[in-house]
C-alpha cells in the first residue's frame, strides 16, 4: 500500500490509527525507500557526528542501518506509543538509538535548534492525506524548522512533486532547498538505466516543474533537501545548480 493510494476519510493524525496498525503489523517495514538505497544522498548533507531527528520512525530499520553506518546520534519520535515501546525494548542495548512518542506537529519537548538534521519518509505525505491536511502540514514544518539548527537540513522523501510541495515549503520556513529523484522500483544492484543519478541535483524552472529533464509522470520518489537560513528573510530560494 502507497500513501498515493490511502483515502483522505482516515485519522493519520490520531495515535489510534497507529496504534491499532502497529499492533497488528509483523516485522519492520519501511515507507518508500530502505536505508541502503538512500545512504548515498544522507552522506552529502548529513556527517556522522550530527545529531538526527527521524519524524514519525515507525517500526523501519532504517535508523538502525543508520548506527550501523557510523552515525551516533539518532533520535527517533512517533505519535504511537506501541510502536515507541516495542522499538524501545528491541534496541534497548543500543545507546546511539533513541525513541520518545510525540506529535510531530508539537516537539515542544525539543528546545529550539536541537538536532543538525531531520529525516522525513513519509511523515509529511502522511499528513497530507488526512483530516485538516494543510493545517496541519503547516504545523509540523513550523516545528521542523524550529528544532534544527541554522544551516540544518531537513531531508524530506515524498511522492508529491515540486509542483504539489514547493509551495508548501516555501510558506514554511526560510529554507534553501535542492531536489534530488530516487526511483520507485529500480532494485538494489539492479544493472537498469536510471533516469537521473541520486547525488546529482535535479534543475528546477521557477515553476518547479521538472518535465525537461525527466520527462512527463516520471516513476520516482522525490527528495527536497531543505537547509534551513537564518540569513532570509523571506520564503524560500530554489538552487538549481549544482555546486
Amino acid at each position: 500500500m502507497t500513501l498515493g493510494t490511502m483515502t483522505t476519510t482516515q485519522a493519520y493524525g490520531e495515535p489510534s490509527y497507529w496504534d491499532n496498525r502497529y499492533a497488528n503489523e509483523a516485522g519492520p517495514f519501511d515507507w518508500y525507500q530502505k536505508y541502503p538505497s538512500l545512504a548515498p544522498l544522507l552522506h552529502l548533507y548529513i556527517t556522522p557526528h550530527h545529531r538526527v531527528l527521524v519524524v514519525g520512525c515507525g517500526n523501519s530499520a532504517f535508523s538502525e542501518d543508520m548506527v550501523d553506518d557510523g552515525y551516533g546520534d539518532v533520535v527517533n519520535i512517533d505519535i504511537s506509543s506501541v510502536v515507541i515501546e516495542a522499538m524501545r525494548k528491541k534496541y534497548s542495548n543500543r545507546p546511539q538509538l533513541k525513541y520518545i512518542k510525540m506529535d510531530v506537529r508539537d516537539m515542544s519537548a525539543f528546545q529550539t535548534g536541537s538536532f543538525d538534521g531531520i529525516v522525513d519518509k513519509g511523515t509529511l505525505d502522511s499528513l497530507l492525506c488526512g483530516h485538516d491536511s494543510h493545517q496541519n502540514a503547516a504545523k509540523m514544518l513550523e516545528e521542523v524548522g524550529r528544532v534544527l539548527k541554522d544551516k540544518g537540513v531537513y531531508i524530506l522523501i515524498t511522492y508529491g512533486a515540486p509542483i504539489y510541495r514547493l509551495r508548501l515549503l516555501r510558506d514554511s520556513c526560510s529554507w534553501t532547498v535542492k531536489l534530488h529523484v530516487i526511483e520507485k522500483l529500480l532494485s538494489e544492484g539492479s544493472s537498469e538505466h536510471k533516469k537521473w543519478e541520486l547525488t546529482s541535483v535535479v534543475p528546477l524552472d521557477d515553476g518547479g516543474s521538472i518535465e525537461a529533464v525527466l520527462g512527463k509522470n516520471p516513476d520516482v520518489h522525490y527528495i527536497y533537501v531543505c537547509t534551513k537560513d537564518d540569513s532570509l528573510k523571506t520564503g524560500l530560494k530554489d538552487e538549481s545548480a549544482v555546486n
